[in-house]
């Protein structure tokens, strides 16, 4: 009888065990296959908006390569005077020369506002008319109006097939105007895209290597990038994509996402980047048995592990090891998960444009020095004067030359100093008062402030810009009201470097 009732406790103990371990088996594999398919959905994501960030600088690129074309004399003194043949000849050789530093170019030229062609990276084009007036209305009015509607921008068409050379390129025109403001031709500029494929299928996918890219603009539907030849230019037939579309005209910020859709019988997980300034949405396609490769697996897995369970209910080793083995793989994708974080959290206190660190991370740098005591700093403040109408005047591209070359002026004058961009327009540099004296520290602040207010040489030629600037020091009790008291100082700025001590020990 004692024996009989011992084995009958046995098996109870393993029958609890078994729907213990069944039940904890389910949860973990429901638990986990979430977990996966959202890292992998975000990996792709990741993956995505890096693709779009590569398509926008490779299409940003060439719209500065234009836009500096277009400010040459030599384009502005042909337009407004077409017939004069010294003129001509300028703008030709001016052409050719400056399309030989341009990579993969397909073709750079001048037109009148008829598109006569009167400068051309191949000179044998030179005097076509590419789109008749009385051949063509419909489409040369689609032009002019396009680049009206421009204004002083780039009209950039997007990735076409070049009816020239019957290869892909992305193609874009920049009118320009006379005094009274009235168009007088156009330039334009075609960049193959061969180049920024192979920089797209050589950037390798680790777990989705059948991958695949397109991308359609919003306005129309149509295809501007596709695997397919054959598809680019013509209307998507997918319907996500259709909505996709209609949902986005006109939008003026990034978004991204993801949908899943059915073709020829296979079910394919497509994500998105939308890109704003040129209303392109970009996709990232692989088939959903790729993309959950490791769900699916991990399913398999998870199911002879259970049925192993049943089968050994004996063998507590062996489940304990199994066990162990799943916990790993679940930790690895969590601390894979963490790094990933990490590094957006690293990025959240870079200023992107100028490469020194934001007014976040000024924030808690001065924290971290008042929590250990820190020594005696000197804080000191350069402020752009009047950026707005820097902007305006000499547009965003000058304005963003301006803050990059005030960040390397301020590191040319403070080796060893953190540098910080607290504002659109103010930077704060912060140095050891300990390891530098008065007289030297205030020498690097005016010898700063000097090469800012002289004259600089910009991509649009040579200006003077208005800078304020102050000087503090700060012995003890550390906080960022500082820069409160710094721009106190610029609103009382009479043109040389004001320094004052906030206390004094």
């Amino acid at each position: 009888m004692k024996g009989s009732k011992k084995i009958s406790t046995l098996n109870l103990i393993l029958a609890i065990q078994l729907v213990i371990m069944i039940i904890l088996s389910i949860a973990l594999t429901a638990t986990v296959t979430r977990s996966t398919k959202k890292n992998a959905i975000e990996h792709m994501q990741t993956i995505t908006d890096e693709r779009a960030n590569i398509i926008l600088n490779y299409v940003e690129n060439a719209e500065k390569t234009l836009t500096y074309y277009s400010k040459a004399e030599q384009v502005t003194n042909l337009l407004s005077d077409p017939d004069n043949a010294d003129y001509a000849a300028k703008a030709q050789a001016f052409t050719e020369d400056y399309s030989k530093n341009v990579d993969n170019i397909e073709g750079l030229w001048i037109g009148t506002w008829e598109t006569k062609c009167l400068a051309h990276t191949n000179p044998g084009t030179v005097g076509m008319v590419t789109r008749p007036k009385d051949k063509v209305p419909e489409k040369l009015k689609e032009l002019q109006d396009a680049m009206l509607e421009a204004g002083d921008g780039v009209y950039n068409i997007g990735m076409i097939i070049s009816p020239a050379t019957g290869k892909q390129i992305v193609s874009m025109y920049k009118a320009l105007y006379n005094s009274s403001n009235e168009p007088i031709g156009f330039v334009g500029l075609g960049i193959y895209t061969d180049q920024l494929v192979n920089t797209l299928n050589s950037l390798s996918i680790k777990g989705i290597e059948n991958s695949s890219y397109s991308m359609v603009n919003v306005k129309d539907g149509r295809y501007v990038f596709n695997d397919d030849a054959e598809l680019i230019d013509k209307a998507s037939e997918n319907s996500k994509i259709r909505s996709l579309c209609e949902k986005y005209a006109g939008t003026k910020t990034s978004e991204d996402g993801n949908f899943e859709y059915k073709k020829s019988g296979t079910k394919y997980v497509s994500i998105y980047s939308y890109i704003p300034q040129y209303g392109w949405l970009l996709m990232l396609d692989d088939t959903r048995k790729e993309v959950y490769s490791l769900t699916y697996s991990l399913r398999i897995y998870m199911t002879i592990f259970a049925a192993v369970i049943v089968g050994l209910m004996l063998v507590f080793g062996i489940i304990n090891r199994k066990q162990e083995k799943v916990s790993q793989k679940l930790a690895s994708t969590i601390v894979k998960n963490n790094k990933t974080k990490e590094s957006l959290y690293t990025a959240m206190f870079k200023d992107v444009l100028t490469d020194v660190s934001n007014r976040i991370s000024f924030s808690m740098d001065v924290d971290e020095m008042k929590a250990k005591g820190a020594k005696p700093q000197y804080f000191a403040m350069f402020n752009i004067a009047e950026f707005s109408q820097v902007n305006s005047k000499l547009g965003n591209d000058t304005g963003d030359w301006l803050l990059v070359r005030t960040v390397e002026v301020l590191k040319q004058n403070f080796k060893g100093s953190k540098i910080y961009r607290t504002g659109s327009d103010e930077f704060v540099v912060i140095s050891n008062a300990d390891s530098t004296s008065k007289d030297a520290f205030m020498k690097s602040v005016n010898e700063a402030f000097t090469t800012l207010t002289s004259k600089q040489t910009t991509p649009v030629g040579k200006h003077t810009f208005k800078f304020k600037a102050a000087v503090v020091k700060k012995n003890k009790d550390f906080n960022t009201s500082v820069v409160a008291v710094l721009k106190d100082m610029l609103n009382n700025f009479s043109g040389s470097v004001n320094y004052e001590e906030l206390d004094r020990s």
